[in-house]
């Protein structure tokens, strides 16, 4: 068993790693994204979009995502209420967040912003914490539903 000080540098690793995948996001840096995740990543993200959670690689997600934010001007992470609890060389995550979105539209209505939170988990491996589950649960989503249009 690691002692408390020990814990407390995986928790901090962990919250970086989650904490790096929204910022990289912001900034579209796509290859950063995807070295926060395993190679291959139970994703769910049902609760906004539907359908069943499923296994992706990491590089379906990055190219989703780029390919789903490519035409909005901003996007805007914000994360906090970090629980982490950590089992040797693996560890499950939650936090709050709200992701906003931003695109000047002729409607005047230039914003959507998703509330909710998250629950990972993540592995330990020789590169660092990896997130190998990803699941978005969504309390609401405010704003302009069809940004793009």
């Amino acid at each position: 068993m690691k002692n408390t000080f020990e814990i407390l540098l995986e928790k901090d690793a962990i919250r970086e790693v989650i904490t790096q995948l929204f910022i990289c996001t912001d900034n579209r840096d796509w290859q950063k994204v995807k070295q926060c995740f395993a190679e291959n990543v139970h994703f769910d993200m049902t609760s906004m979009a539907g359908g069943e959670p499923t296994m992706m690689k990491a590089q379906e997600i990055v190219d989703a995502w780029e390919s789903g934010l490519k035409n909005l001007q901003a996007i805007h992470h914000q994360a906090g209420n970090y629980l982490i609890e950590v089992k040797e060389n693996q560890a499950d995550a939650f936090c709050y967040a709200i992701a906003s979105h931003y695109l000047r539209n002729k409607a005047n209505q230039n914003t959507r912003t998703f509330v909710g939170s998250y629950d990972f988990h993540l592995v330990k491996n020789s590169t660092g914490w990896r997130i190998d589950k990803f699941k978005f649960n969504l309390k609401y989503m405010d704003g302009n539903p069809n940004l793009e249009e």
